[in-house]
């Protein structure tokens, strides 16, 4: 029986349920966006600020989505609290 999709956290490393997980993308900006719906390769973080912040961290990023990305110019804080109030900003796109 498979229990279902499984991704890593690109801030602590450890394997969860891609359900559980932010999923973040690659803008045509260059930029990284936050939200299921993006296209092309993805990256995960825990929904946590600590995670976030090392995800968002210099590097982690373009070795991640294999070149030069920006992180998102809001701070981990307001992402997480859009991202769990529900609320839609320029990085969460439509639910």
């Amino acid at each position: 029986m498979r229990a279902g999709p499984e991704r890593t956290c690109l801030g602590c490393r450890q394997v969860r349920p891609k359900a559980a997980l932010l999923r973040l993308s690659r803008g045509e900006d260059g930029r990284a966006q936050v939200g299921a719906t993006g296209t092309g390769r993805g990256a995960y973080v825990c929904p946590s600020e600590e995670c976030l912040g090392q995800a968002l961290s210099k590097g982690r990023l373009g070795h991640a989505f294999k070149r030069a990305t920006e992180p998102p110019a809001d701070a981990p804080a307001t992402i997480l609290a859009t991202a769990r109030g529900g609320v839609r900003g320029p990085f969460l796109g439509p639910r």
